[in-house]
C-alpha cells in the first residue's frame, strides 16, 4: 500500500503495483484495446452455469479472488460489490465464474490507477449509510450493503448477502442494520481509543417504516413484522443508550445503495 499525503487535508491510498502483480499472474492477458467500464455484468448474481472448471483454474480462481477481497477492502472500494458475490463461488466455480472473473480483471486493468482518496469534515463525526437491496438473489434473499464516512469519501464498507430471507423491504433494511450495527459500535470505541471523542455517531437509511421500528421496537410491529426475533431491535436499545442515532436520508443520496444494487451498480457507468 502506498499512503500519499501530498495534498494537505487529504490521504490517498493506492495499490497500484499489487493490482499488477493480480494482473501479471492471471492467465489471461489484456492489452490497450481491452475496455470495461464495469466490473460486472446483470448476471452477476445468476447462479453458476457450465461445467466446473479443471483443478488449476479452481485454484487460479480462489487466488484471484482472495487477492482480489484484499485490495477491494483498502484501496479499491469500486469492485467490492462484484469480488464479494464472486468470493461465494470459489468452492465450485464454473465456466461462467471464470468469465465473471475475466470480466472483473478485465476492469482492473482499465482503472489501474484508480485509488482512494480519504478525507475528513471532523473525526467526531461519523455518517454511516445503510441500504438494502431486497430479494435479488436466486434463493430470494436479499443483500446488506453499508459504507462509512467522516464527511468525505467511503473509509469503511461493507457487501453482504442477507442470510435470513424477509418478507419485506423493510424487513430486509432491519437485517442490514443488524448486519452492519457491531461494525458500527465497534468503529466508535476503536476511534475513542485513538483519542477522537464520537459527538455524533449517525445511521443514515432511506426507508421511514424501518426508521420506526428500530427507534420504538416492538411498538411499532404489525402484522407482517411482529414475527421478527427480538434479536434485530438490538439497535433500539444502542439508541436508548445513545450510542448511535438514526436519521432519515432520500433515496437518491444514499451512497451505500452501490453496495447492495449490484444489477444497477454493474449498468451505471460509475
Amino acid at each position: 500500500m502506498t499512503l500519499d499525503f501530498s495534498v494537505k487535508g487529504k490521504l490517498k491510498i493506492r495499490m497500484d503495483n499489487y493490482v499488477k502483480n493480480m494482473l501479471e499472474d492471471f492467465p489471461i492477458k489484456f492489452n490497450k484495446d481491452s475496455k470495461q467500464e464495469t466490473p460486472a455484468g446483470n448476471d452477476l448474481l445468476e447462479d453458476g452455469k457450465g461445467k466446473l472448471l479443471r483443478a488449476d483454474y479452481r485454484q487460479i480462481f480462489h487466488t484471484t479472488v482472495a487477492r482480489g477481497l484484499y485490495v477491494s477492502k483498502r484501496a479499491r472500494l469500486d469492485f467490492h460489490p462484484t469480488i464479494t458475490i464472486i468470493a461465494s463461488r470459489v468452492r465450485e466455480p464454473t465456466q461462467s465464474d471464470w468469465k465473471k472473473c475475466v470480466r472483473m480483471m478485465r476492469y482492473l486493468f482499465c482503472t489501474l490507477l484508480y485509488h482512494l482518496t480519504l478525507s475528513a469534515e471532523s473525526l467526531r463525526v461519523m455518517k454511516w449509510m445503510i441500504d438494502a437491496s431486497f430479494v435479488v438473489h436466486p434463493d430470494f434473499k436479499s443483500h446488506t450493503g453499508g459504507t462509512l464516512s467522516f464527511g468525505g469519501d467511503a473509509a469503511q464498507v461493507m457487501s453482504k448477502k442477507q442470510k435470513l430471507n424477509s418478507r419485506s423491504s423493510t424487513e430486509a433494511e432491519l437485517i442490514a442494520v443488524e448486519d452492519v450495527v457491531m461494525m458500527i459500535l465497534w468503529t466508535k470505541l476503536f476511534m475513542e481509543w485513538q483519542g477522537y471523542p464520537i459527538e455524533k455517531n449517525i445511521l443514515y437509511q432511506d426507508n421511514k417504516s424501518t426508521i420506526l421500528l428500530e427507534e420504538n421496537g416492538r411498538k411499532s410491529t404489525g402484522k407482517r413484522s411482529r414475527a421478527i426475533n427480538i434479536l434485530y431491535f438490538f439497535i433500539t436499545d444502542q439508541l436508548e443508550k445513545g450510542n448511535v442515532k438514526i436519521e432519515y436520508f432520500p433515496t437518491d443520496n444514499i451512497i451505500a445503495d452501490f453496495m447492495t444494487k449490484v444489477r444497477s451498480f454493474a449498468s451505471s457507468g460509475i
